[in-house]
């Protein structure tokens, strides 16, 4: 590839069919070389036990629990473990919408959830890539489809497959889906929930909250279509309602100034929210390129960690 780089318009990307080779580009031309697992190799932290396997180091040994077990268990720390991440994106009505550039079907050709595909998509390759398993749930108010964790590079196409299944009509259900998968998900890992996060913000927060507490790192990722965060509209217009939502006909200009008060309240309270509870926050628009913000993400992740 000569220049990956120029690819990276979301735009252009949208334009590239398959999911796989967006993931590609997204990675080859920014991230590569950029994330480094946390949970690799021997540290000072104690995670957990596991049992001896002819070929391990002896020095590990946990001779306090042979005395008690009569069974040789070996004190695996936190960076000993492989990285585990699981990808949870919504797949509910509200990611249907897209402000942009029309394809031939009259349909927008760069969608909510086309954009936070990509995301999921790239995290799934470099994850891959790292030799780290990566899972996959998809939901609206339930969940529609959940992958467990994998390290084989086969596994992308999966993901892919149940990616390109697109967004249904249903309503979304934040907390649920975060409590559900908080007992469900019973290995520590990291989880990275793409979506809109058109909920109620204390629901939000206290599914997150569940996820915290069963001590997994938690990326919460924004994703907001350029329409939705600047309200450009000047015409009278008719909005169509999702997610069981009424049609509104307004003149949007007398909405503007209240719209975008309320929004951004909402999204530095979510923000707020998960920086009270050390979860990372991170805001997507669609009409930025993807590959630019997850680097400056991964280049901080990397830099906190070290």
């Amino acid at each position: 590839m000569q220049d990956p780089h120029k690819y990276l318009d979301p735009l252009t990307l949208a334009k590239v069919r398959s999911l796989e080779l967006q993931a590609r580009l997204i990675v080859e031309g920014y991230l590569s070389g950029m994330h480094k697992s946390p949970y690799h190799g021997f540290s000072v932290e104690f995670a957990e036990h596991r049992e001896y396997v002819p070929g391990d180091d002896l020095k590990h040994l946990d001779w306090k629990v042979f005395s008690r077990t009569g069974r040789f268990y070996l004190k695996q720390y936190e960076e000993e473990t492989n990285l585990t991440l699981w990808l949870l994106v919504d797949a509910s009505e509200s990611m249907r919408y897209g402000s942009g550039e029309l394809g031939n079907d009259g349909q927008p050709l760069l969608r909510k959830y086309d954009y936070a595909s990509m995301a999921a998509a790239a995290l799934a390759y470099l994850t891959l890539h790292q030799q780290d398993a990566v899972g996959l749930v998809t939901y609206d108010h339930t969940v529609r489809s959940l992958l467990r964790p994998t390290s084989q590079a086969s596994h992308l196409k999966q993901i892919v497959n149940i990616l390109n299944r697109g967004p249904g009509k249903e309503r979304t259900a934040l907390a649920p889906i975060f409590h559900d998968l908080a007992e469900r998900i019973t290995r520590r890992g990291i989880i990275v929930i793409v979506s809109d996060c058109f909920d109620e913000l204390d629901d939000i927060l206290t599914g997150l909250k569940h996820l915290r507490h069963k001590r997994h790192e938690v990326l919460l990722v924004q994703v907001l279509d350029a329409a939705e965060l600047e309200f450009p509209f000047q015409e009278a217009t008719l909005f169509r309602g999702m997610e069981q939502e009424p049609e509104l006909l307004t003149d949007p200009r007398t909405l503007r100034e209240g719209y975008l008060e309320n929004l951004n309240g909402f999204i530095e309270q979510l923000r707020t929210g998960c920086l009270m509870q050390n979860i990372d926050y991170v805001q997507l628009r669609t009409d930025a390129s993807l590959g630019k913000v997850l680097a400056a993400y991964l280049a901080h992740r990397l830099s906190r960690t070290r």
